[in-house]
């Protein structure tokens, strides 16, 4: 693991806490930083350079649409956060980086662990938004050509709505907008916003994928 790697992992994990915690000067100063770091990787990655600034553009549109718009999820200032956009490019550039080291194993496994859960969630009607979204998921699997970004992209965003509801940075709505399904805080599928992501991205700005498996 490189230190810039290190670096924009920290910069996720510790970004959230200093926002929720840090007082009025906590959300400029983690935008402040993530938007100075996301300068920093598009400076150094010039090959990446329109596919991470793809990213931001759809991302960006993305949080207007589901958040401000269909009020599919709130922060906790009611706002869209400055250093969220960047914050996506970080994300997106970090599943980039650590896809091709993703583990076999964990690459066929995931999928099936998705299953079961989102499945138990739905039965106990504490989450209809995740079949859906696990059935985009495991569509880009099956037609995507980058499965192993899919899967890296779904953990690493697992992991960041675990910490960011944890923390209060933000929450799903309990009921989906419009359709009143029940949503959990936040739904085990959610990466699969990712996969769509990246599909997008890649037809804006394609590049050199990182390895499948057969």
């Amino acid at each position: 693991m490189t230190p810039l790697v290190l670096l924009v992992g920290l910069t996720i994990a510790l970004g959230l806490v200093v926002d929720r915690f840090g007082g009025v000067w906590g959300p400029p100063l983690v935008s402040l930083w993530v938007w100075g770091l996301g300068g920093l990787l598009w400076w150094r990655e010039r090959a990446w350079r329109p596919r991470l600034l793809a990213c931001l553009v759809i991302a960006t549109a993305g949080e207007v649409v589901l958040s401000l718009v269909w009020g599919l999820y709130d922060y906790r200032l009611g706002n869209l956060p400055l250093f969220v956009p960047p914050g996506h490019v970080l994300l997106y550039w970090l599943g980039l980086r650590l896809a091709d080291e993703l583990p076999t194993g964990l690459l066929r496994v995931t999928p099936w662990l998705a299953l079961a859960a989102v499945s138990l969630l739905a039965l106990a009607r504490l989450d209809w938004l995740g079949p859906p979204l696990l059935l985009i998921f495991l569509a880009c699997l099956r037609w995507g050509p980058a499965p192993r970004l899919y899967v890296t992209m779904f953990l690493l965003s697992l992991a960041m709505e675990l910490w960011g509801t944890a923390l209060g940075n933000w929450a799903w709505r309990g009921v989906l907008p419009g359709l009143g399904w029940p949503v959990a805080n936040p739904p085990l599928a959610a990466g699969a916003f990712y996969c769509v992501l990246d599909l997008l991205s890649d037809k804006a700005a394609p590049v050199r994928r990182p390895a499948t498996v057969g």
